[in-house]
């Protein structure tokens, strides 16, 4: 058997997130291949960074979401009635998961953000 490629699980991960926030179409799709397309010329230069990928493809793509006006992912868990996004922690390191930006809350592993609950209002949209 062989080992994934870490760029597809890192990729899977990140989508997995998205959809947990309801934002997968295909512009973010495209941001995501993006952003593992330059990660992977990066891992070619520094194979000892495999374990850090996951959290660094999450990063760039919640980077070029912010560029384009998109916070992602955004902290449902605070009272905090300012809208604010959670962070990857650690920023380099294995083992990545997302955490409140505000109050530093562990919030969920990288690739595992509970979905939203969408209210019966939402769906009336």
């Amino acid at each position: 058997m062989t080992s994934a490629d870490p760029l597809l699980v890192a990729r899977a991960r990140v989508l997995n997130d998205l959809a947990a926030q309801g934002l997968v179409d295909p512009h973010t799709v495209s941001v995501v291949e993006d952003c593992v397309s330059q990660r992977r010329w990066w891992l070619s230069q520094w194979e000892e960074g495999v374990g850090f990928v996951d959290g660094l493809v999450a990063q760039d793509v919640q980077d070029a979401l912010f560029d384009e006006a998109c916070r992602w992912p955004v902290c449902a868990d605070c009272p905090d009635p300012v809208e604010h996004s959670l962070a990857i922690d650690p920023e380099l390191g294995p083992d990545p998961h997302w955490v409140c930006s505000e109050s530093g809350t562990v919030v969920a592993p990288l690739g595992r953000l509970p979905c939203e609950q969408v209210s019966d209002d939402d769906e009336m949209l």
